[in-house]
């Protein structure tokens, strides 16, 4: 797999649009880091770290209805094409309605996150 980070939002996707309760994905700490971030921001109920040598995150899913609260997804940086940007240059999503993800040199956070702490970084997804 090239692009772990795509394949997760796809999972995602696929999973809220299936009406889903529950996703399980690999492992990797930047994967949970923009999990962590995802329930913070309140767009996933649950997210949780299982096993020791084989770890899985699993994801709970939160809907309103029939419809998922996340409404879309988008990857920005490829690993064909990496999107940098500096602290003056973090891109607001749908007015500051979504949340631009990014990892910076202190971890992976949220737009106005860094944009607070005055630190660019490559761009990674927006959520909304």
């Amino acid at each position: 797999m090239t692009d772990p980070i795509s394949d997760m939002l796809a999972r995602i996707r696929n999973a809220s649009l299936a009406l889903l309760p529950a996703l399980e994905l690999p492992h990797s700490n930047v994967k949970e880091s923009i999990a962590r971030i995802l329930k913070r921001e309140g767009y996933i109920a649950d997210c949780a770290v299982e096993g020791k040598t084989v770890k899985k995150i699993t994801l709970t899913l939160k809907f309103q209805g029939r419809k998922g609260v996340i409404e879309g997804m988008k990857r920005v940086s490829k690993p064909g094409l990496r999107h940098y940007v500096g602290a003056d240059k973090i891109p607001r999503v749908l007015g500051g309605m979504g949340v631009a993800i990014l990892s910076t040199p202190r971890g992976v956070m949220t737009g106005t996150d860094a944009r607070k702490q005055k630190l660019g970084g490559e761009v990674l997804c927006f959520v909304w």
